[in-house]
């Protein structure tokens, strides 16, 4: 039996798109509901089009259901009732309005109208609109009323076309269970916490100098310290950026030489801070996408080489330096092992007893909050006067991670979430990695790093070039799958990335996957090639 294919929902954007919203407009609005004069062409122009936003649904390459949204004054129902705020019965701070809404006859009994107003949903989430005012047909009062929309003022219109001005609120949508559908993240942090994170968020807030603070500190360095082997850990309230920094620092004072790995975007960052410390150190670069094994290291080993500083998981690619590889590389040559592990602590077995330095982060894998980041080191550090006070991780150790303002917040969910189980989230992590990876290889796309180097949070899908990623990760947007695709280093390359981090089901996972399956292959039909070509 064949499968159906499936319905797809996004914006509007292509001109055969268009073609096929004023077939449907004239349609709808001429044909079925006498509204405006026939024409020979059997096509009409909305008088709003320029400002209008369609959202549409298609099965194949065919338009089915389409809705427009727009929130440019005056508003088409301000032309019939005079400002709307006069009638409507509630102040709202940003209104749009909704027109158009059409679904053809043979799909008016599927779930076409409930995908395109999922689609307003999100929508307005991400234009913050709190109202949004319709002029719902008379045919249909019923099912608008069962969608939440509420009356206001009097019918507009003419006989056989009058309909009934009305309103619904954000509000509205949060509470309907036919509307809602929550946006699911794939990026590789921060990530949506869990409502026992949030719930922390509601208790009074610890001056950092109580000693209840002190016992909170100290809790959360045991729990980060079980969990990688480390003998210390120093908490900062700062970024990765922070903790690197701090690295960076601490190396500046050994005034040794060391050798810098780099096949991604996070390694040449370790590149540029060493350059800004002024360390002295070489490098090693391999393309983006391959991975560091024990014969590259040998190829530039120098006998004045004392440590070596490497990215464990490479976030712009996807890819896993082997830290067992480097770590035993290290311990042979008697080499100090700095490693930035922010994209892999929570997310994979991590055991740091060995380094010099290791970095992380709260917001990412761990699942709390963003805004914390760490320094493990299995040695004590004392302060250094050439060091500026908070990049001084002497200074931390000295005042047991507390030299100066922090956050009990912060640090009060960090403490939340340390309490779960990682080897079932490590379980989950490679499970969700895993059925993204065998779907898409199965459906012919090119993942950039394999399996065996690719790393269990992250996975990166290269697009061919004549197809953008941002307007892939775009369309998938809109329908509440947030990809990572919008950094810098991304759009240069045309990549989409898939994290695996997040409170992300299987099914859900699943469901993502097949609908970017099939919005790939609609860009890519041979009708939407030929005219994008054109």
């Amino acid at each position: 039996m064949k499968k159906q294919s499936p319905y797809l929902f996004k914006l509007a954007n292509l001109p055969h798109e268009f073609e096929q919203i004023h077939q449907l407009n004239y349609e709808t609005f001429v044909e079925e509901i006498p509204q405006h004069e026939k024409k020979e062409e059997r096509a009409l122009i909305d008088s709003f089009h320029q400002q209008n936003t369609y959202l549409i649904a298609l099965k194949d390459q065919t338009l089915i259901g389409m809705v427009a949204i727009h929130d440019n004054r005056p508003f088409s129902l301000d032309k019939k009732l005079g400002s709307v705020e006069n009638y409507l019965p509630i102040h709202s701070s940003k209104i749009c309005e909704i027109r158009l809404l059409s679904i053809r006859k043979e799909y008016r009994k599927t779930k076409v109208f409930i995908g395109l107003m999922r689609m307003l949903y999100q929508y307005f989430i991400q234009h913050d609109y709190t109202l949004a005012i319709i002029s719902g047909t008379t045919r249909e009062l019923k099912l608008y009323k069962h969608m939440g929309f509420i009356p206001f003022a009097h019918l507009v219109g003419q006989t056989g076309a009058f309909y009934q001005p009305m309103y619904i609120t954000k509000e509205i949508i949060n509470q309907s269970k036919n509307l809602y559908h929550r946006q699911v993240s794939f990026l590789p942090g921060p990530v949506e916490v869990n409502h026992e994170v949030k719930s922390v968020l509601l208790q009074d807030v610890i001056p950092h100098r109580d000693q209840k603070f002190y016992e909170l500190m100290k809790s959360v360095q045991n729990k980060l310290c079980s969990l990688t082997s480390s003998a210390y850990v120093q908490v900062l309230l700062g970024t990765g950026t922070l903790a690197n920094d701090c690295i960076a620092a601490q190396l500046s004072l050994l005034e040794e030489k060391g050798l810098i790995l780099s096949n991604g975007e996070f390694g040449e960052r370790l590149i540029s801070r060493a350059d800004r410390f002024k360390l002295t150190y070489c490098s090693l670069r391999k393309k983006w996408g391959e991975a560091f094994y024990e014969e590259d290291l040998l190829e530039v080993l120098e006998k004045d080489i004392k440590w070596i500083w490497y990215v464990h998981c490479e976030t712009s690619t996807g890819v896993l330096n082997s830290m067992d590889m480097i770590s035993s590389f290290c311990e042979k040559y008697e080499l100090k092992e700095i490693v930035d592990s922010i994209s892999s602590i929570g997310a994979l077995p991590l055991q740091l007893k060995n380094v010099y330095l290791a970095s992380g982060v709260s917001g990412k894998a761990l699942g709390s909050l963003a805004g914390l980041s760490f320094v493990f080191h299995n040695h004590p550090i004392q302060p250094s006067l050439q060091l500026p006070p908070y990049l001084d991780l002497g200074e931390y150790f000295k005042k047991k991670s507390i030299p100066y303002t922090h956050s009990s917040y912060l640090l009060s969910t960090l403490d939340a979430i340390l309490s779960v189980d990682f080897r079932k989230k490590y379980i989950h992590i490679k499970d969700l990695y895993s059925l993204a990876y065998k779907k898409l290889n199965e459906k012919g796309f090119s993942i950039l790093a394999d399996s065996q180097n690719g790393a269990f949070p992250i996975l990166t899908i290269c697009i061919e070039k004549d197809l953008s990623s941002r307007m892939l990760g775009d369309l998938m947007k809109g329908q509440g799958y947030i990809l990572h695709y919008e950094s810098s280093y991304l759009l240069e390359r045309n990549w989409i990335q898939i994290a695996t981090i997040g409170q992300i089901a299987l099914e859900e996972m699943s469901r993502m996957i097949d609908l970017f399956t099939a919005l790939y292959h609609y860009l890519r039909s041979d009708r939407v090639d030929s005219i994008m070509a054109n």
